[in-house]
């Protein structure tokens, strides 16, 4: 959908995840075997999957100060499912959060997002502001205030209708 850098470490999975569904055209990835091999799930993890994924775009969109797109689950509903595990790294003891099962995508999702928080990097994962689009992408501006996953695309047509609405 655009040219930004994918987000850095386990949000690269929530990123993926979130644009498997293209809102302007209705294509959903989840739905052919390939689009759920890349998440590892089956046909009957889709519809769950699909859950996740508008949790996950609701916290992006909120991430940019948006209300939510429609009524989903929590997403702290659906990650209380997700075992995590403390790790504790031998060489030099530093401890990280890692999936009880790696195959599992909540909990995936839940790692990423605890690793995240902890650095400080989750805030930075948005969904886009256009309706017809909330493609998520990581906001690498410098005050983190970034409104549209493409100026190109949707912040051009965004400023287009401003300036034709004077």
């Amino acid at each position: 959908m655009n040219d930004r850098v994918p987000a850095p470490g386990g949000l690269a999975l929530i990123q993926d995840l979130v644009n498997t569904l293209d809102i302007e055209t209705g294509a959903d990835a989840l739905d052919t075997e390939k689009g759920r091999e890349a998440f590892g799930l089956t046909q009957e993890e889709a519809e769950p999957a699909r859950e996740l994924r508008e949790s996950l775009r609701v916290a992006c969109l909120a991430h940019g100060g948006h209300a939510p797109h429609r009524s989903v689950t929590p997403l702290h509903r659906l990650l209380a499912e997700a075992p995590l595990l403390v790790t504790v790294d031998a060489t030099d003891g530093s401890a990280s959060l890692a999936p009880a099962d790696p195959h599992a995508l909540v909990s995936r999702v839940a790692a990423a997002i605890a690793q995240a928080h902890a650095d400080g990097t989750w805030p930075r994962l948005k969904a886009c502001e256009a309706p017809d689009c909330h493609w998520v992408y990581y906001d690498r501006s410098p005050a983190g205030r970034g409104r549209w996953c493409s100026m190109a695309v949707c912040g051009a047509r965004a400023k287009m209708r401003r300036y034709r609405a004077k």
